[in-house]
């Protein structure tokens, strides 16, 4: 019996009435892959956690309940920070831009933007505070002045470290949207 799911000899053929998932404009996406040192920073993370449960679970069968909890706690907390940190960067959809960080969220509507382009200016390295000359994208918004907007996307980032052909992909994606939206 075959199988057609699973076989590519065969087109598929897709009814108008179910609507592919890069059909909805109105959801968020990244326009990008997050970069390798984010997602091993991750797993790192989750394996942190991992070993913390652990800890917890040996911590509860010897007797001490609260301190069992407390681990437990901390090892929630790692898991949190590891799913955050995956979930940063810059996010699109037909309603605005959207930018999310390790704490906070920034949601600019297009509305707002005048345009979004890629300059050559000094960059954080990996979010530290050490700077290095580098590319960076930026949106230039009709409230603020250019230099009071943080870079969307930088190529000494997590998502694009030693990687200038992801960031150009990345910058090329997330103007495109600019071009589609900004001059509705």
């Amino acid at each position: 019996m075959p199988l057609p799911f699973l076989t590519a000899d065969r087109t598929f053929e897709a009814g108008s009435e179910v609507p592919l998932p890069y059909d909805d404009r109105d959801r968020w996406r990244r326009p990008y892959r997050p970069g390798p040192w984010r997602v091993g920073g991750a797993a790192l993370g989750l394996l942190l956690s991992s070993f913390v449960l652990f800890a917890a679970v040996a911590i509860a069968l010897t007797g001490s309940v609260s301190a069992a909890g407390v681990v437990l706690a901390v090892a929630l907390v790692v898991i949190a920070a590891a799913l955050r940190l995956l979930r940063m960067g810059v996010w699109v959809s037909a309603l605005g831009l959207r930018q999310v960080g390790f704490l906070a969220t920034r949601t600019v509507r297009w509305s707002r933007v005048v345009s979004v382009r890629t300059v050559q200016q000094p960059v954080r390295w990996v979010g530290l505070p050490r700077t290095v000359q580098g590319q960076a994208l930026v949106a230039v918004r009709k409230d603020r002045a250019p230099e009071d907007t943080p870079p969307l996307l930088t190529t000494h980032g997590l998502d694009f470290l030693s990687r200038p052909a992801a960031f150009d992909r990345a910058a090329d994606a997330v103007e495109a949207w600019a071009a589609e939206f900004v001059r509705r």
